[in-house]
């Protein structure tokens, strides 16, 4: 029930090991732990799920993160509680040989299923209120199981093991490519879209994603850390597309790939209006421009066109680069822990 796609853990130094030890040992922190490993989840969650005061779970959350185990993610007014990287390894060590069925385990993960469901209905509603708009989007291109299949193929079979997902919206691009990954980070401003991606991913049963609200110019990400980045049509909605991807090829680790999807250079002016494009596409000359400019290699795209019978919708086109530096001893691949 606790598995771990992870590495096994690093070797820690006493001081590290005892502050984690202490941190755990007590029955609320011991199920906490248990709980922000399959989700992540705010004080109020908690304190539902725990059936405790908000004063007392929150000072259990900060002895958690102070040891190491456990890291805060703001969100708005909201805050986020999940397993640190990397002392939340240790954590997944010990409750790897938790029993499932241990009556404490199991009360509290129905609980959790609660807020899960409780999370579904308010994604389902928002896209109730908005069907019509995302319609009309869908509609103006290539079906979108084509597109997602090409950026699957030209993504290939070469190995991740890190994935960005920049500008992540309801968190389609995670659903689709997580599974791969050992650990996946996504970022989006609007934590209206965060919440329907928490719902996402929430449904898919991805234990490896860590959502952050954070501008696409300044992402809170590390550096020369991602094997995979993503932007998945978001350059359109951008007044500087090259500043964005810039500091997407800055994540990106030695050798690792950025890959975009957005619409074909085209006409349609009312996208302007009444859905907030700043660009009305892109002819793949220019994101290629973008591209090398940052300084990727490699580039190439490939146009996803409208299939006969689909005249007048928008052709959508994937971009993929390379960062040219070469993995060595000398040049960890990431320089993120995976504990």
């Amino acid at each position: 029930m606790f598995m771990s796609n992870e590495r096994s853990t690093a070797p820690l130094a006493f001081a590290a090991l005892l502050a984690g030890l202490e941190a755990a040992g007590e029955e609320t922190r011991l199920r906490i732990l248990c709980l922000i490993e399959a989700a992540e989840l705010t004080v109020s969650e908690l304190v539902a799920i725990l059936g405790q005061s908000q004063p007392r779970v929150s000072r259990h959350l900060k002895l958690l993160v102070e040891a190491g185990l456990a890291t805060r993610q703001r969100e708005g007014a909201w805050a986020f509680f999940r397993l640190a990287d990397p002392g939340g390894a240790l954590a997944r060590d010990w409750l790897r040989r938790l029993d499932p069925a241990d009556p404490i385990v199991s009360a509290d993960r129905a609980r959790l299923e609660g807020v899960r469901e409780a999370r579904r209905r308010q994604a389902a509603a928002y896209f109730a209120e908005r069907a019509a708009d995302w319609d009309q989007i869908r509609a103006l291109h290539a079906p979108e199981e084509r597109v997602e299949a090409a950026l699957v193929a030209m993504i290939g079979e070469k190995p991740y093991r890190t994935l960005l997902d920049l500008g992540t919206g309801t968190g389609r691009m995670l659903e689709l490519l997580g599974p791969a990954a050992a650990r996946a980070v996504a970022v989006d401003q609007s934590a209206a879209m965060l919440a329907l991606a928490r719902a996402r991913i929430d449904q898919a049963g991805l234990r490896n994603v860590s959502l952050r609200q954070g501008d696409i110019y300044a992402p809170p990400v590390e550096s020369n850390a991602y094997d995979l980045i993503v932007i998945h049509q978001v350059l359109h909605f951008l007044d500087d597309p090259a500043r964005a991807l810039g500091e997407a090829a800055r994540a990106l680790a030695p050798g690792g790939r950025l890959a975009v999807v957005d619409f074909d250079a085209h006409d349609q002016e009312f996208l302007r209006d009444e859905f907030a494009h700043r660009r009305l596409g892109f002819a793949a000359q220019e994101v290629e421009g973008y591209l090398a400019g940052a300084g990727l290699a490699n580039i190439r795209s490939e146009p996803v066109a409208p299939a006969m019978g689909e005249a007048g919708k928008l052709t959508v086109v994937l971009w993929i680069a390379e960062d040219p530096r070469i993995v060595s001893d000398s040049f960890p691949k990431s320089n993120v822990e995976f504990a």
